[in-house]
This record gives C-alpha cells, structure tokens and sequence, in this order.
C-alpha cells in the first residue's frame, strides 16, 4: 500500500504543469486579444505604438510586481463593469509572502479572461475564439511590460483613467500596513498629517512615493531581503495613472517586509473615495513617508 501511495504522488508531480514566463505570456496576450476587440467593438481609437513606447521599462522585477499590476487590471475592469451598471466584485488579494511564486501570475491572467468573458456575456456581446499562440524566449519583464500596454489600453476602454480618489484609496492601504508594522515593532507613532500644500501636483506625489520606496529598499538590504530599482519609473509623465501604478509597486514591496517580519495579514482592500485631490493625496503619502521613516530596521525590538 505505500508503495501505491509513493507512485500516486511520484505520478502527481510528474504531471504537474511547470509554468513559464512563455505560458504566462501566452495568456496576456489572449488578454491583449480581448481587451483590443473590445475596443473595436466599441469604435474606439487608440495608438498602439504610442502607449507601448510611453509605457516600456526595462529594469529587472520580481513576480510581486507583476502579480500586483494583474491587481490593478483587476481594479480597472471593476471600473469597466461599473460604467455599464454591473455589480462590482472585489479584486484578488493575498496573505504577504517574501517570494511570491511566478505560478500566481498565471493563477491571476486567468482570472483577467474569466472577467472578460463575463463582460461579454453581460453585454450580450459575441466574440470570436482567440488561439492562444506559443512563445520562446520571453522574460518576465516582457510579461510585465504588455500586462501595463493592457492595464492603458483598459483606460480607452473606460473612457477614463483613475483618478486621485482611487490613489487616494491604494494610499490608505498603505496607511493601514505601515499602522499595522508599527503596532508589531512597538513603536510610538505620533506622526500627524502635515499642513495640506495647496500647490501639490501628481508630480509631487509620485515623488514622495518614490522616496518611499527608497526608505523600503534601505529596510530590505539591511533584513538581506531581494530588492527591486525602480529608477526607470521615473521617466515619462507623472499622472494620476502613473501615481497609481508606484503605489502597486510600494504594496508589493511592504509585502516583503511584512512576510520577514512574521505579518500574515492581508492588506484591507480599498475604500472607494470620490472627491480626493492631488492636494489630499500629497499630504496623505508624506504622512505614510513619516510613519515608514520611524522604522530604523526590521529587527526584533
């Protein structure tokens, strides 16, 4: 009888899939196929190149900021579901972990079809069978770049990009991680909001963000933890769109710091805000900036 069960398991992982950055591929671009048919349905003009040009990075990530750009996908196809009057269904989250396994990537580019195919059947709208195609070669950082192509070309879709209220909102996530690690340190947090800056800009909160997520990578090379450079995100136009994106990638690397720490919570989804301005958002993310700097280093107090 044991033998039988070692075989069974032996047969088990055996045929288990081993997920590629190629398999992974493949599905985003099933997701690009979608998402461009709807676009055509729609009637709706968009310059390809222009958007793969203004979006193309090159720095090495992780899968965590890969799997946390599916996140905003997600948040943007709510946003699609609730133009046309549909309910809206909260986007997949999880518990932290230092290393996220490239397999929930994959588990994430399914989940994107099954919503798209849920939109077409709401709306009635018939569609042709796309053949998913096979690739070589490809990184995760190919998989990365088209999955933000995507999450753009998702704004023309819904006539709108997000705004500071929904940066507001991924803020107040953070709010409540950093809140939360401080708890677990110990430390006295008499932080206050700072005097709003009346003349605050999307360009002022995307660099506060930036500074940021300099104070998380000081704390990960002291813990020995993987680092991620974001440097290249600097580049290009600092909007709403691109505010919210960096505020992915500091929730992807709080993650890390979290998991090291022994923090099993999974971060609270967002509230919705619709009245926030870049003035509002700039003095919530330096607040978050002054919290974080309270943590000199992940050790045991």
């Amino acid at each position: 009888m044991k033998k039988i069960v070692l075989l069974f398991l032996l047969t088990l992982s055996l045929s288990a899939k081993n997920i590629t950055p190629n398999d992974v591929y493949s599905k985003v671009m099933l997701i690009s196929d979608e998402v461009h048919f709807l676009l055509k349905y729609k009637g709706i003009e968009y310059n390809h190149n222009e958007i793969i040009q203004r979006t193309h990075i090159s720095t090495k990530l992780k899968p965590r900021n890969t799997w946390q750009m599916t996140y905003e996908i997600m948040v943007k196809i709510n946003m699609l579901r609730d133009k046309y009057n549909l309910p809206i269904i909260e986007p997949v989250n999880m518990a932290p972990v230092l290393n996220l396994n490239p397999d929930l990537v994959y588990e994430q580019t399914l989940r994107i079809l099954t919503e798209l195919k849920i939109f077409k059947i709401r709306e009635g709208i018939k569609s042709p069978i796309f053949k998913e195609q096979k690739y070589k070669d490809k990184t995760p950082i190919d998989v990365y770049n088209s999955l933000t192509h995507i999450s753009k070309i998702i704004d023309k879709l819904n006539d709108a990009g997000v705004t500071t209220s929904y940066v507001f909102g991924e803020q107040m996530r953070l709010y409540d991680d950093l809140t939360l690690i401080l708890q677990h340190f110990h430390i006295k947090d008499k932080t206050i909001p700072k005097k709003k800056n009346l003349m605050a800009t999307s360009e002022d909160v995307f660099n506060l963000c930036m500074n940021i997520l300099d104070k998380i990578r000081e704390l990960q090379i002291g813990a020995g933890i993987d680092f991620v450079d974001f440097s290249e995100f600097k580049k290009g136009e600092k909007t709403s769109g691109e505010v919210y994106t960096i505020t992915q990638m500091i929730i992807a690397e709080l993650q890390t710091i979290k998991a090291y720490i022994g923090i099993d919570l999974i971060t609270p989804v967002a509230v919705k805000y619709n009245t926030k301005t870049s003035i509002e958002v700039e003095q919530l993310v330096s607040w978050n900036l002054r919290k974080l700097n309270l943590i000199h280093s992940l050790n045991k107090r």
